[in-house]
């Protein structure tokens, strides 16, 4: 099993260095933290008594780490949840918030473990998890992916601007797609025809 640390460097690599996207609502980000983050932690790194896209671009590769696993891991609870999950969560948290936590509880939900779908890992939630991989260990993490990958999608298809995160200028699979299928194992990923007509719809 990744250690934490280790799921947050991988992470950190996902996301990559600075940017700033207009069609992105998270506006710069760097490593994946986000202004709103860096302001809501007062992370005034440049020392002029205001957080601002500056604080962003100076944040360092090891600050992202810590932002990640205390603010992403520690605090909504990940790690209460079966470790064979937690790098996948772990990693939508990141990129979805508290997303990342209704998803996961409407699929137990669905599998038949009740759970109250609220966004949080508490006792109820991290039970009825155990009780759903317990009885799916083989396919829990693949169906979970799977889920994260159709919210893509749905996103998507509801927002053309971010379409371009779940699909390439050139038709392939988009930063989304491809992140949610490092999950997922390779019989369950889409072929390159799969993705192209799954958004075809978008024109």
């Amino acid at each position: 099993m990744q250690s934490v640390q280790d799921i947050a460097l991988a992470i950190v690599a996902r996301e990559g260095g600075y940017v700033n996207d207009p069609a992105d609502p998270g506006g710069p980000t760097n490593y994946g933290v986000t202004l709103a983050t860096m302001q809501r932690l007062g992370m005034d790194l440049t020392g002029d008594g205001q957080v601002t896209d500056a604080d962003v671009q100076r944040l360092s590769r090891d600050q992202a780490v810590q932002i990640f696993v205390t603010n992403y891991y520690q605090q909504p609870h990940i790690d209460l949840l079966p470790e064979i999950l937690q790098p996948s969560v772990f990693d939508m948290n990141v990129n979805a918030g508290a997303t990342s936590i209704t998803l996961l509880q409407r699929l137990v939900s669905q599998m038949g473990f009740g759970c109250t779908v609220d966004g949080v890992v508490g006792p109820q939630t991290a039970g009825a998890v155990r009780n759903a991989t317990a009885a799916a260990p083989d396919h829990i993490v693949d169906a979970y992916g799977i889920a994260r990958r159709n919210y893509y999608y749905a996103l998507a298809d509801a927002h053309p601007a971010m379409r371009k995160y779940a699909r390439t200028q050139s038709g392939g699979k988009g930063g989304w797609i491809t992140r949610a299928e490092e999950f997922i194992s390779p019989k369950y990923r889409l072929t390159l025809a799969q993705a192209q007509e799954r958004t075809k719809a978008w024109g």
